[in-house]
């Protein structure tokens, strides 16, 4: 078994992902020991975003770093135990909204599409939509 970013980076529906998480150093933490449940958006989540969009986060470190912590939550959740709960606040330091059940969970607008990936440092769950902090989302749209 491999960390979380090693099997991500193995999987090439989350090659954007994984390029965001290099760019924006967090590669290291989801490489390191502890426990992390990541949220992965597909290369086709990214891609209701215009190249410009993409490049503009990219090249703002503070907003990168913002967006890709949104998508970490410390401790190793399945998708049974975020089932159970309203909400939970990401590494960014804004809440997720859960809805759903086990088999068809709803974190914000996002769908989890690959449930319950294990990893030597947690667990990740793919997911169909980009999660943009408010913050980030206000800077986006602009």
């Amino acid at each position: 078994m491999k960390s979380i970013f090693e099997t991500a980076r193995e999987d090439g529906r989350l090659s954007t992902s994984v390029a965001m998480l290099q760019a924006g150093g967090m590669a290291e933490t989801l490489l390191e020991r502890g426990e992390y449940t990541a949220l992965f958006p597909t290369n086709e989540a990214y891609s209701v975003f215009s190249r410009e969009v993409l490049d503009a986060v990219a090249a703002d470190l503070d907003r990168l770093t913002e967006m890709i912590r949104y998508h970490v939550i410390q401790g190793k959740l399945t998708t049974h135990e975020l089932s159970r709960m309203e909400a939970i606040r990401t590494l960014q330091g804004d809440h997720l909204d859960i809805t759903g059940t086990p088999g068809a969970i709803r974190l914000n607008d996002a769908a989890v599409i690959q449930p319950d990936i294990e990893c030597t440092n947690g667990i990740y769950h793919v997911i169909d939509r980009v999660l943009l902090p408010r913050a980030v989302e206000a800077r986006v749209k602009r």
